[in-house]
């Protein structure tokens, strides 16, 4: 009865955010904020002006790698349906134009969010799932559950210890055989996060184009397979992940090195693994 009301109370907690952060949902009010784009401010919960303000200073870390105001590209950029054709130059210009977190307008004061041009709009995409793991972790904490393992859709977050006193055992999925293990970490209080281009793409002429977007060009990126996070907090994983996609093997791993607490896995398009210094492997898959 325990574990019921646990599994209800997260599910609870992952629905509220959804309806507080999700671009999708119109009564959202991250909805209500790309509607007022260009016209006013938008008065938002201390909750969400937290988490942009956390996503904004994720971009300037990144250099702009990671910028909540990508959501503008999904409209040229609709990866879940059958693309045809690639988008036009110049729309995806016009699209880039309308993306720059510099630009947004925040009021700490007023617990407001203003985007200065009609068409720019923020998504959470990248950063949410992250979030809601950790939150549904202090959760289940508060709940009294002493150890545990969320999984938001691929976003792991781990605290305490197996019951045989063991740490979690966690695989990463190979990008080359997602249904095969690439490694295996043991860990206990941290999380891990993947991006990767092998579930969710298209193919246009022969060449695929995955869905994550770099911000900066408006063009889906190349060049890796996947990147897995090792950090404590799964929200930084999960917007570190999709950043050092962008990034590339080496300013990535560079600015990994940099950062005390973070380790990382990524795997490139000709299919070399590399790793950070710190990061531990305990078995690695069978890659014949």
């Amino acid at each position: 009865s325990k574990a019921n009301a646990a599994f209800e109370a997260v599910d609870e907690e992952i629905a509220r955010i959804e309806a507080l952060i999700s671009s999708w949902k119109a009564t959202s009010q991250t909805s209500e904020i790309n509607r007022q784009a260009g016209k006013q401010p938008v008065k938002v919960d201390q909750e969400l002006f937290d988490l942009l303000y956390r996503s904004i200073k994720i971009s300037q870390l990144t250099s702009g790698a990671y910028d909540p105001t990508y959501a503008g590209l999904l409209k040229i950029w609709n990866i879940d349906s059958v693309m045809q054709a690639t988008p036009d130059s110049g729309l995806v210009a016009a699209s880039v134009a309308l993306v720059g977190y510099e630009r947004m307008v925040m009021n700490a004061a007023e617990h407001s969010v203003f985007l200065p041009e009609q068409g720019m709009k923020i998504g959470f995409g990248g950063i949410g799932k992250g979030y809601a793991a950790d939150r549904a972790k202090l959760l289940l904490q508060n709940l009294g559950i002493s150890a545990g393992v969320v999984n938001a859709g691929g976003d792991l977050i781990s605290w305490g210890i197996q019951p045989n006193g063991s740490p979690w055992r966690i695989s990463i999925a190979d990008p080359i055989k997602p249904h095969q293990i690439l490694a295996t970490l043991q860990i206990s209080n941290k999380a891990v996060v993947t991006s990767g281009n092998y579930e969710r793409f298209i193919e246009i002429n022969g060449k695929r184009y995955a869905h994550i977007l770099d911000p900066r060009t408006g063009w889906p990126v190349a060049g890796l397979k996947s990147v897995t996070i090792v950090t404590s907090i799964a929200e930084f994983a999960d917007a570190l992940a999709t950043s050092i996609f962008v990034m590339g093997e080496l300013d990535g791993l560079a600015l990994v090195e940099q950062l005390t607490g973070v380790e990382c896995l990524i795997v490139t398009d000709d299919n070399r693994m590399i790793s950070s210094s710190g990061l531990d492997l305990k078995e690695l898959g069978n890659r014949d």
